[in-house]
């Protein structure tokens, strides 16, 4: 199969641990995304979640583990372009979905992303990538900021909330046998970093490594309402890896459908999306 990258877009992501992909996806999968979203939003799944506390403001609006769940999602999981672009980039022979993920944010919703790094969320460990896909075309100033070079830190940093007040979870110190730290504070010391923002048209998207650090660097109140879809995907030999209390619920749902600490990521919940052949 050809290659849909090239090898400087392949080299960006390893030494910068983010890279804009330009137009690999067409009107079929940004519409059938955002049909997903809708239809998810009137028929949630247990784990959708309102991030903003007044019910009378325009909301910010989250939903996980959804790719079974909806035809449009588990369309695109299987038959769009990403677990492709996934290989290519972890020069991986076989890429297995981590998770789903879909952001909503209604026109004036003031609620915004805090800087995090998605590794330390979930009970997963290996190599793996992060698909970030707007399904409106978006300005750099209005969307999600990267650190470049923070997935080479070899540094762990407690899950963040992304509720209003972006409470942390757990205190920093050794958990499980790893050392975990509070994430610094970025935007009073932006001088410090070095940030990769794009402009994205539609069909654009990011990819990053689960470890870089990314978040919302300008407070930006939308005039529209607002779709993000992300997927997590995984380099063969990636696994279940315990991490923090904060992670109990998400691995609760795990080890009901049979996963222990240490498996393998694969099976019906992990399912291979690409395989060398």
């Amino acid at each position: 199969m050809k290659n849909l990258l090239t090898p400087e877009q392949v080299n960006l992501f390893k030494r910068d641990g983010a890279v804009l992909i330009k137009g690999k996806f067409d009107k079929y999968w940004i519409d059938s995304l955002t049909r997903g979203i809708d239809e998810d939003i009137k028929n949630p799944s247990p784990r959708f979640e309102r991030h903003t506390k007044d019910l009378n403001a325009p909301g910010y609006f989250e939903d996980f583990w959804t790719w079974d769940l909806y035809k449009d999602f588990k369309d695109f999981v299987f038959n769009s372009p990403t677990a492709k672009i996934a290989s290519e980039l972890l020069e991986a022979k076989k890429i297995n979905l981590v998770m789903d993920n879909w952001f909503f944010r209604e026109a004036g919703s003031k609620s915004g992303v805090p800087f995090h790094h998605d590794i330390s969320y979930f009970d997963f460990e290996g190599s793996m990538c992060v698909l970030w896909l707007p399904l409106e075309s978006v300005k750099k100033e209005e969307g999600i900021a990267w650190i470049k070079g923070s997935h080479l830190w070899n540094k762990l940093f407690l899950r963040t909330r992304f509720n209003e007040g972006h409470l942390v979870d757990g205190e920093a110190g050794i958990v499980n046998g790893k050392t975990y730290e509070i994430t610094p504070d970025i935007l009073n010391n932006q001088e410090s970093y070095e940030f990769l923002q794009w402009d994205l048209e539609l069909g654009d998207c990011v990819f990053f490594d689960m470890r870089t650090l990314h978040g919302s660097l300008n407070e930006v109140t939308p005039k529209k309402d607002i779709h993000r879809y992300t997927l997590r995907m995984a380099k063969e030999g990636s696994r279940v890896e315990y991490r923090g209390d904060w992670a109990q619920d998400e691995r609760s749902i795990m080890e009901s459908s049979g996963y222990k600490n240490g498996d393998d990521l694969g099976g019906e919940m992990f399912p291979t999306l690409y395989e060398e052949i």
